[in-house]
């Protein structure tokens, strides 16, 4: 739909009224970032010991699988995106009750079907995959299959999380699911860890592990999504209407989330099939760090989303352009202090945090290429956000389209010319060329008037002030301190990377940019 960017509305009542006050926005942000936070906290925490316990060999067996979680994540076909929007759209209208249960009902039975089968194949697949892909050196091929096996379960079990997490930020529930996920990732990763050390040390007895949490915050989920949903006079019912009014959006869906699976995990795949399990274990860790920066962009995303959702829907353009500015300058300030701050210290980072001199060598120059490319799709995220506001997804799937053709072959030669590093070279290149172009075309449609302040204010400004303190921070290291004096250096220069970012970004006032350099050195003290 084209977007009605020439016309101004009155503001409702009801944005005055949350701007005199904490907003619902704000508040809903600095939840998901509490729970980004400690959820990445705990697999950052826990890796190093899953690799002591279980070796690396087992470990590349978990990089897998979240590998292909991340690949299946396309035959979600836009139901989460969907009700995500739809539900946030309801919100704002009246008489919506019964609607709002009929559509998660409608949309939780081919959800949980479709995980099913998806668990049901993995399984079946297991085989072909032990004998035909991987390449284990030290573990046993039935350890393996067996472990694939389990995979499939953890999937079959796991699937729905993801649309009932939906539901639950459609009604801006991010305190609550949140607060789900913090308890969930604490049981996950502990219970893990014990199972692991004082039971069995085994893949098999982490993946059994893994189905019955998974098993547990899928149920949690559900029940406080159905009674989060306003009350209504019947049972919700499946209307398959509901299906086949949201195909187009569900369909762009689909095609965007298939392209961005290949952009994000085909260089994982590639590599597991190229290199030996164990340099694929190396770069697995690689990717666990690059993606755990996507926690300084998917809580402000999961925020943004529905509320420009609402005030879309609202026809509030005025409000719409201040959240894009100021929700871009919050990932811009978080996102690219972290990255120019691990892409520079991506070797003492590593040995402070792994402890292993050899994983350390192997991992250091792929963890700083890695985060590069991240970071630059990172900062294409709330206009992504604006666009599917708007339920406009060609954009998106055209550009995902095009860098895939370019990822593809680009991903063959440099994998083979240069192995891990040249796979991980390739998303800073891909990505930089769709974040120009991608950038250019959807502010001559929506927001028209608003691309020089993204380029300059919203991304410019705030980026190059935190390359600069970094870079004068990794000038003044002296490589010879002992571990604590290094730790405490990284901190110091990472918190003012940070704060001179922040304080470059004019759209966040004074408290928001305390906030987020609180969050920040929490994070990184970690």
């Amino acid at each position: 739909m084209e977007a009605p960017t020439h016309l101004k509305y009155k503001l409702p009542n009801v944005f005055h009224k949350e701007a005199d006050r904490l907003s619902v926005l704000t508040k809903n942000i600095a939840a998901n970032f509490a729970g980004g936070a400690w959820t990445g906290l705990m697999g950052l925490v826990f890796v190093p010991l899953y690799v002591h316990f279980l070796g690396i060999e087992a470990y590349g067996l978990i990089g897998l699988f979240v590998t292909l979680q991340a690949l299946l994540q396309f035959l979600d076909m836009g139901l989460s995106s969907n009700l995500n929007r739809e539900i946030a759209r309801l919100a704002v209208q009246t008489d919506s009750a019964q609607s709002m249960r009929d559509l998660v009902r409608t949309f939780e039975i081919p959800y949980w079907l479709l995980g099913l089968l998806l668990g049901a194949a993995m399984i079946g697949l297991a085989p072909i995959i032990t004998y035909h892909w991987v390449n284990p050196e030290e573990l046993s091929p039935a350890s393996v299959r067996t472990a694939i096996m389990l995979m499939g379960l953890v999937v079959a079990v796991k699937w729905p999380m993801t649309l009932y997490s939906c539901g639950l930020l459609g009604l801006e529930r991010q305190v609550l699911l949140n607060g789900i996920a913090i308890i969930m990732a604490t049981v996950r990763g502990v219970g893990a860890v014990l199972i692991i050390w004082l039971v069995a040390p085994t893949i098999e007895a982490f993946f059994l592990w893994q189905i019955v949490v998974s098993a547990l915050h899928v149920s949690t989920a559900a029940f406080f999504l159905w009674r989060s949903l306003p009350r209504a006079a019947a049972a919700p019912r499946f209307r398959r209407e509901l299906l086949l009014t949201s195909w187009r959006f569900g369909a762009g869906m689909t095609g965007i989330l298939v392209l961005r699976a290949a952009l994000t995990q085909m260089d994982k795949v590639f590599v597991s099939r190229v290199l030996s399990l164990e340099l694929f274990g190396y770069y697995a860790l690689a990717g666990v760090i690059a993606m755990n920066l996507y926690q300084f962009v998917t809580p402000v995303f999961s925020a943004t989303f529905p509320r420009l959702s609402k005030l879309v829907a609202s026809r509030a353009m005025d409000e719409v352009a201040r959240v894009y500015h100021k929700s871009t300058q919050l990932v811009t300030v978080l996102l690219g202090s972290a990255s120019v701050m691990i892409a520079l210290f991506s070797k003492e980072l590593l040995l402070l945090w792994t402890r292993n001199a050899v994983t350390t060598e192997h991992t250091y120059v792929v963890v700083s290429i890695m985060v590069l490319g991240v970071a630059v799709y990172g900062f294409v995220q709330i206009p992504y956000a604006l666009q599917l506001a708007f339920g406009w997804t060609r954009l998106a799937l055209l550009g995902h389209l095009v860098s895939v053709i370019f990822f593809l072959p680009l991903l063959f030669i440099l994998t083979r010319l240069y192995g891990a590093v040249g796979a991980a070279s390739v998303s800073v290149i891909v990505n930089s060329g769709y974040l120009v172009s991608s950038l250019h075309v959807m502010h001559k449609r929506l927001l028209h008037n608003e691309k020089k302040r993204w380029y300059v204010d919203d991304v410019g400004r705030p980026l190059f002030v935190a390359a600069t303190v970094a870079t004068v921070g990794r000038l003044l290291m002296n490589p010879e301190w002992n571990p604590i004096m290094l730790a405490g250096f990284l901190v110091l220069v990472g918190g003012a990377t940070l704060l001179a970012s922040a304080f470059t970004a004019n759209q966040l006032d004074a408290r928001l940019r305390l906030n987020s350099l609180l969050a920040f050195l929490r994070t990184r003290s970690c």
